[in-house]
Formats: structure tokens, C-alpha cells, sequence
């Protein structure tokens, strides 16, 4: 896989100053307002990355609103809705009390957050203006905006930039050349820099790359995340996402899969886990099931010996459909992130801070 994505970036190569121009010249002239920004009646919170693909936004969006939430602030959760049938101009995923789309038409991770965050309203749209407009109106007093960071057209009060701390800036090289979705000049839009999935084996390697942001961007603010086990989850008899018994991950050999972009991330916290691992079949990212791949994942699981199979999260909301037919037991894991208190405090301040001067 790495080296299909080595050989796609050399042949995308040349491209790469075009479209890192065309990023360039958005950002101006959303700078020099020839585009329009939105100011919203509610402190923004984006949660994004400069690199493509997975660098934890989901789990972080799921921590913010977690978080405000025990704080007393009622949050709300905006996303493009990537992968999802829906295309309203607001689609309402859950009122924070009601589930009102599926995965099929949400898109797999603002399913995801609507079923893990009791009491959050989370809503999707190509112009994430409208529903978060709309968030305000039902009585969001914080919104996070979930895979914010090139969308200009909100104003952002905190833009957290996250990175992978295995993956970091990838090849360092623009889109179609490289990882990056715009040059690293556009850090400087970041409030601050979250590395995530720190743990003791990249750990050397994170804070060094935590040095290197310091040294060009001194006057942003770097924390560093890591996961911690919550616990396994099933589906249950309705299709919902529920706790599962401690032994469900080692009850047996597992077979593992997922469609996340960083799937190698998968397999490590399946191993953290001492999860007996039959196989492990790697997806594409945001993966679509079908009764023909479905078949074909319990076939590869039963050929390997696998007695149970084991995916995601996002994988077991985008399988709730097929689940009651399956012939092997299906558990997740879930996982969520640890920070330390001053990187909480610091957005529970940027927030009040916020409602003092709106």
C-alpha cells in the first residue's frame, strides 16, 4: 500500500506547485475578504489536519464535546458529511436526543458522533454555514466543527491542527505530490497543534517534530494526545452501538478488519489490546458494505480460524444493517483520547473567554 501511494505521489509530483498555488491564492483572497467569512452567534471550535487522511479528528471531536459537555455548555457538532447520501442544505443526523439519519446517509463518522454523544446535535451540509447556523437556533452555545481547517468560509476562534504522531507531515510534499492538502505556510492559521496517538514507541519522535513546530511557529501552542482503551462495543439487538463485556476482546481468536485511512493504527491497538488476531483485512477508508463484501469478510475470517470478528467503531455503524444475519459474533473497540489538563483548560478558556467578549 505505502508504495502504490510513493508511486502515486511521483507521478502527481509536477502537479503539486499548481495546486499548491490555487491554495495559496484561496487563502489570499479569503484574507483580503474578496470571499466572504461568517461570523456565527456561537464560539467556533475546528477541529482539522494539514495531511490527508486520518489523524484523529473523530476521537478529538468526541473529547471537545465531551468535555464542554461536563462543563456546562451545550455543544453542537458540524460536518461536510463526507460519504453520505444526504444532500439538504442542513441534514439534521441527531437532534441530541434522536437518531433521524443512518450511516447510509449521514456519512459513517457523523453517525459515529451522533450515537457516541447523548445530547449533542449533530448536523452535516455541503455549506457548513447553514447548519451551523441552524445548531445556534436549536441552542448550541459552542460549535465544533468537525474537519474545519480548510474551510474558510466560518470564522474559527480555535483551529486545532492535528497530526498523526506516527504519520506527522508525511512526505512533507503538496497534494497530488504529496500528503499535505496545502503548504505548511498555512500553519500559521492554527491557534494550536495537537499531535495525537502519542504513546512510548513514537514518542521521541513526536516530540522532535513537537520542536520543529515550535521553532517556526513560536507563537502557537503544541499539545500532545495519546488513546486509551474505554472498552469493547457490540451492536445491539436495534442496531445501536452498546458496551460489551471486558472478555469480548479475548474470549477466543479475532479477526480483524477496518476502512480507516490509517489502518496499520488499527491493527497496533488491536495488538495493545492482546487481541488473539486470526488476520487482519485492511479497507479502503470510509468503505461502503455490501452483502457481497460482508460475505466475503466472514469467508476470509472463518478460512483464517478467526471466531469473532473485530473492527471499529465506524465500521460496526456502517455494518448495523447486516448484523442480525452475521454468523460471527462482531465487536468494536472503542477508544478515547487522553490529554492533560492544560490543554482542557485551554479550551474551556478560549470558550469563556468568548461569552465574555462575543
Amino acid at each position: 500500500m505505502m508504495k502504490t501511494t510513493a508511486f502515486y505521489f511521483a507521478l502527481g509530483r509536477p502537479l503539486a506547485p499548481l495546486y499548491s498555488l490555487a491554495m495559496r491564492l484561496r487563502e489570499t483572497l479569503y484574507r483580503r475578504r474578496v470571499l466572504q467569512s461568517y461570523r456565527l452567534d456561537a464560539p467556533v471550535i475546528s477541529v482539522g489536519n494539514l495531511t490527508m487522511g486520518g489523524s484523529g479528528k473523530t476521537p478529538m471531536v468526541q473529547y471537545l464535546a465531551r468535555l464542554l459537555q461536563s462543563h456546562g455548555f451545550h455543544p453542537a457538532v458540524v460536518s461536510r458529511g463526507y460519504g453520505g447520501r444526504a444532500r439538504l442544505k442542513v441534514n439534521l443526523v441527531s437532534d441530541g436526543t434522536a437518531l433521524l439519519l443512518d450511516a447510509e446517509q449521514a456519512g459513517d463518522e457523523p453517525r459515529l458522533l451522533a450515537e457516541t454523544l447523548p445530547g449533542v446535535p449533530v448536523l452535516t451540509g455541503l455549506v457548513r454555514r447553514f447548519p451551523a447556523q441552524r445548531a445556534v437556533e436549536m441552542g448550541a452555545d459552542v460549535l465544533l466543527l468537525d474537519d474545519g481547517f480548510q474551510h474558510l468560509q466560518i470564522i474559527r476562534d480555535v483551529n486545532l491542527a492535528l497530526f498523526n504522531a506516527d504519520r506527522l507531515a508525511g512526505n512533507s510534499r503538496v497534494f497530488p505530490g504529496g500528503d499535505l492538502r496545502e503548504p505548511v505556510a498555512a500553519l500559521h492559521r492554527a491557534t494550536g497543534f495537537v499531535l495525537t496517538g502519542v504513546h512510548d514507541g513514537n514518542r521521541e519522535r513526536a516530540n522532535k517534530f513537537c520542536e520543529l513546530l515550535q521553532a517556526r511557529f513560536p507563537q502557537i501552542p503544541t499539545a500532545q494526545t495519546g488513546y486509551g482503551l474505554e472498552g469493547p462495543v457490540r451492536l445491539s439487538a436495534a442496531g445501536m452501538l452498546e458496551p460489551a463485556p471486558p472478555e469480548a476482546l479475548t474470549s477466543g481468536r479475532g479477526f480483524g478488519f477496518c476502512g480507516i485511512a490509517r489502518p496499520e493504527s488499527f491493527r497496533h491497538t488491536l495488538e495493545t489490546c492482546r487481541v488473539d488476531l486470526a488476520g487482519f483485512l485492511p479497507l479502503d477508508d470510509h468503505q461502503r458494505y455490501t452483502s457481497g463484501l460482508v460475505d466475503k469478510l466472514v469467508a476470509r475470517a472463518r478460512h483464517a480460524g478467526g471466531q469473532f470478528l473485530i473492527g471499529t467503531e465506524k465500521d460496526l455503524v456502517k455494518l448495523s444493517p447486516y448484523a442480525a444475519a452475521l454468523p460471527l459474533p462482531l465487536i468494536g473497540v472503542r477508544m478515547q483520547v487522553e490529554a492533560d489538563e492544560q490543554f482542557a483548560q485551554g479550551i474551556l478558556h478560549a470558550v469563556r473567554e468568548w461569552r465574555k467578549h462575543p
